[in-house]
């Protein structure tokens, strides 16, 4: 298919925050740095009024507010035009209006860009809509239609939700967006492992003593709280990022990087994860609330949400048995990280004047977020002492190295390699459904639990029970930011 046909990008709730936020912004930063197609034009469509030139100023209002780069007016000059706008209801004579817009402007063959910056629940009347209006035909161009998510509320929604787009789409068409995945620093796990031959060799259970995932969130719910009260952290966080996460430490070397076989690699360390029954799951997992949630606005009163949940999971493969991952995610904790932990074990015999017991074990850390970079913990003589030994690190920054403007927002890169049709870091069907497949029985046990939900004060590292979790298996919470606290 000819990636040089015009190309439009129809946005969906072009009204919304999304598409103010983040879409556009990222759109016109490809656009500045000469990645966008040839010819190309953004369509919004959407239910609010607007004329052109309003929308447009909207736009501009946004990049100016939120862009992470500097906003010069030239150049804005010569991204606004190519942006339009269509008011109209979700119904087939206004999608007919929209597809007659865009073919007047194709002139011919186009490749079209579908994005969903709507409610989850519009996805498949929209996907419906454009399929009765003939607008996902491919011939010589193509079609991908871009779905934010969350991707159904549990296995039998995902499910659902797949069997219907499937209808109206192949699955090479679905682009199931995880902004996560778009950060540099998460695909920099996947450099980090396979292009640095220092450490494949050690990245198995004969070394790896276990592995730390902390995303943790120093805000509470904010006005998200009607919409936060309903979803909770294992469907916010764990059942996509976290698992996401994993996935990526996890992993087996792929055959290529192409889409394909990165996400067979994905999809089977997922489907390697022993199942909990109800009685692991009270053993391994803890859920708890922050104190203040049930006052928040829009929250019910009587709500047992968790906002905050901690999960040790076992892999059951060769390269991992026996490697204990311990995940945890939260709101209003202490401070705003995402980051790795490797914790290597210890050496076996201690030579010098210690014993292994007491010697700090080596540390790999991948800084996601915030401080982007890696830390490498290792163990080094003390000069003028005769065997005393300490802990010291070797460490890389982004924002040293490559400097502080270096990391491109995440939708950035997501919407270019929707452009270029490299799915890799996207959601496959099979994969969406295998997350939930290991996330549906914990929601499941604390819904029949008659275990009451613990709570936490705001600004600390969550629940007691978390640090239990870990304390059983003589281990503790490892948190860096150049020390340990």
């Amino acid at each position: 298919m000819d990636n040089n046909l015009p190309t439009s990008i129809i946005i969906f709730g072009a009204s919304g925050d999304l598409t103010q936020r983040k879409l556009i912004p990222s759109l016109f930063n490809l656009c500045r740095k000469g990645r966008m197609p040839n010819k190309f034009r953004i369509v919004g469509y959407g239910t609010t009024e607007y004329s052109a030139d309003a929308f447009r100023a909207h736009l501009k209002e946004g990049v100016q507010h939120f862009a992470s780069f500097e906003f010069k007016e030239d150049e804005w000059a010569n991204f606004a035009p190519l942006l339009f706008y269509i008011q109209g209801k979700y119904d087939a004579p206004n999608f007919e209006k929209l597809d007659a817009e865009v073919s007047r402007w194709e002139d011919g063959p186009g490749n079209r860009i579908f994005y969903m910056a709507t409610p989850p629940s519009v996805f498949p009347s929209i996907i419906d809509l454009l399929a009765h209006t003939k607008q996902l035909a491919e011939r010589e161009d193509w079609r991908r239609v871009v779905i934010e998510k969350p991707f159904g509320t549990d296995l039998a929604s995902a499910k659902q939700l797949n069997q219907q787009i499937h209808k109206a789409l192949q699955e090479d068409q679905i682009y199931r967006i995880d902004h996560y995945l778009g950060k540099e620093t998460v695909q920099n796990i996947l450099v980090t492992r396979f292009s640095n031959t220092i450490l494949e060799p050690l990245w198995n259970r004969n070394y790896i003593d276990h592995v730390e995932i902390s995303v943790a969130e120093e805000v509470g719910v904010e006005h998200r709280g009607q919409f936060y009260d309903g979803v909770g952290v294992m469907r916010d966080m764990f059942q996509n990022h976290l698992l996401q996460l994993l996935s990526l430490v996890a992993m087996e070397p792929p055959a290529s990087f192409a889409a394909s076989a990165l996400r067979n690699e994905k999809v089977k360390v997922l489907s390697s994860i022993r199942p909990m029954n109800a009685e692991a799951i009270a053993k391994n997992a803890v859920r708890a609330q922050y104190k203040g949630y049930l006052r928040e606005a829009g929250v019910n009163p009587e709500s047992k949400t968790p906002t905050f949940a901690a999960v040790k999971v076992q892999i059951d493969n060769w390269r991992w048995q026996g490697v204990p991952f311990y995940l945890r995610s939260g709101k209003a904790l202490k401070k705003k990280l995402s980051q790795i932990i490797i914790e290597f074990k210890k050496p076996p015999l201690m030579l010098f004047n210690s014993t292994s017991d007491n010697l700090t074990p080596n540390m790999l850390v991948l800084f996601l977020q915030p401080d982007e970079g890696i830390h490498l913990r290792f163990e080094a003589k003390v000069p003028d002492t005769i065997s005393e030994t300490r802990s010291v690190d070797m460490e890389f920054k982004y924002a040293e190295s490559f400097g502080k403007t270096a990391i491109p927002e995440a939708y950035e890169r997501l919407l270019l390699d929707t452009i270029t049709g490299d799915a890799s870091l996207f959601t496959r069907a099979d994969e969406v459904e295998t997350a939930w497949g290991l996330i549906d029985p914990i929601l499941d046990a604390w819904k029949g639990t008659t275990q009451p939900l613990d709570t936490y004060e705001t600004g600390s590292w969550g629940p007691a029970k978390a640090d239990a979790l870990l304390a059983r298996d003589g281990r503790i919470w490892s948190m860096w930011d150049g020390g340990k606290e």
